[in-house]
């Protein structure tokens, strides 16, 4: 049975732009609300066993696809989509919850390279929180899942005093996701186990870099 008490959210939580997770077992994807008004989704999470994509979201007004993620059985480097642009969460520790990926909707320019962001976490016998920080190490958002909740899978929460974009919050909402279930199948999966042993974790490419690649030169792969 699913628990009847709610997680806590912070004291001075703006219920207006935090995020409610919850999952449909009968339809088998999620949907995204505010806290505040629980009854406009506003992104719709599909889920998929046969495709190499199986995190999909969508808007839910309209249904366009907004960004993908992809996980991987030996890889613990998952892979998302974000408005058509291809990104990677990058680990940064073989047995900690610590990656980074290249932002751009947190780039100090528009026409600049892209930032780069930290995802950490942390987890107890009830939740398990997924902390994003910016480049400069100021946490930005954070992911509260939860463990044993079948319906309400968590909330994410926008930090700090920075005004945050519907960009932002696709890319949040994408990377979030992905990161959440990257590390629910590694605490499962035995490949995952081998896959972090042999894995090379380390900082991601600079933004350099990736910015020959927004401008046409092919990304190199890991």
């Amino acid at each position: 049975m699913e628990p009847t008490d709610q997680p806590s959210l912070s004291p001075d939580t703006n219920y207006n732009d935090t995020l409610q997770v919850d999952f449909t077992w009968s339809k088998f994807k999620s949907h995204i609300t505010t806290v505040a008004d629980p009854s406009k989704p506003l992104y719709t999470i599909d889920y998929s066993t046969i495709k190499k994509e199986c995190i999909l979201v969508s808007s839910a007004a309209t249904g366009a696809r907004i960004g993908t993620g992809t996980l991987h059985i030996f890889s613990i480097n998952p892979n998302f989509k974000l408005h058509g642009r291809k990104g990677t969460l990058k680990a940064l520790s073989r047995w900690k919850t610590s990656y980074t990926h290249l932002s751009y909707a947190f780039a100090a320019s528009p026409d600049g390279p892209p930032a780069t962001m930290t995802w950490t976490g942390n987890s107890d016998f009830k939740t398990w929180d997924f902390v994003c920080m910016d480049e400069h190490q100021m946490p930005v958002a954070k992911f509260k899942a939860n463990w044993w909740y079948v319906k309400k899978i968590g909330y994410i929460e926008f930090l700090g005093d920075r005004e945050i974009s519907e960009a932002a919050r696709d890319e949040i909402v994408v990377t979030g996701l992905t990161i959440m279930y990257c590390m629910v199948l590694r605490s499962m999966s035995l490949p995952s186990f081998f896959g972090a042993v042999f894995a090379r974790p380390g900082p991601i490419k600079d933004g350099s870099a990736a910015q020959l690649q927004h401008n046409g030169v092919p990304a190199q792969t890991d």
